[in-house]
């Protein structure tokens, strides 16, 4: 594919208008403002790359390699582990929700390279979005690494636009979170994509509290 189609491809699937509903999800963070942990810049600065650090990445790199060596039986099982790592109703009920809008995306694409992905995906009884997303890359010849530069930046980016509604913080202060984000994903790709399997966590204690107490938050605008 050309470098530059395979550019615009990632830039497809990067992009806050993929129609998935990412914009209407905090993963927490709404809850970590109303508990005073997120207070300011830096503390939702630190919660949003520890998050990046330690719970995103590991199952969508081998969710990128299983998809890059067509092994339909690993991809299927690490469908079912991811749903069954979502440690809240909310957080499960977010992948299955937008792993069903990226289902459909599929086929209201119209591309044949695609259906490999789509006759994989349309026999699962639920799949969850990072599924169907490294799926895609796949198939669109997207480099391994580069879809892991781009994923972890689309979801750390709703991340901040999340944080500027409910810390407050300023336009300026969100461009800052992301360019630090930024400069660390490229680092956290390779170390995903190097991981042994032995050694892939998700282990966020804090912030699957944080997922299950805004469940019953009084007040919020995000639905996770």
């Amino acid at each position: 594919m050309n470098p530059n189609l395979q550019l615009a491809r990632l830039l497809q699937l990067a992009s806050p208008a993929l129609p998935v509903g990412a914009y209407t999800y905090s993963q927490g963070l709404e809850c970590a403002v109303e508990s005073s942990i997120i207070r300011d810049e830096a503390s939702a600065g630190r919660w949003i790359a520890d998050l990046m650090q330690h719970g995103i990445g590991c199952y969508e790199a081998a969710l990128m390699a299983a998809w890059s060596a067509g092994d339909f039986a690993e991809i299927e099982c690490l469908n079912a582990e991811f749903l069954a790592s979502r440690e809240s109703a909310e957080l499960r009920a977010e992948t299955v929700q937008m792993g069903f809008s990226m289902r459909r995306l599929l086929r209201d694409l119209r591309d044949e390279n695609l259906v490999p992905v789509a006759t994989l995906v349309e026999a699962l009884p639920e799949v969850a979005f990072p599924t169907v997303w490294s799926g895609i890359a796949s198939r669109w010849q997207i480099e391994p690494e580069a879809a892991l530069t781009a994923h972890p930046w689309s979801w750390a980016e709703n991340q901040v636009m999340a944080a500027l509604k409910t810390v407050p913080l300023g336009q300026a202060a969100g461009q800052r979170l992301l360019a630090e984000l930024g400069r660390q994903i490229p680092d956290a790709a390779v170390n995903a994509l190097n991981l042994p399997k032995t050694q892939w966590s998700n282990f966020t204690p804090t912030f699957a509290i944080a997922c299950a107490r805004h469940e019953t938050q009084y007040s919020r605008l995000f639905r996770s």
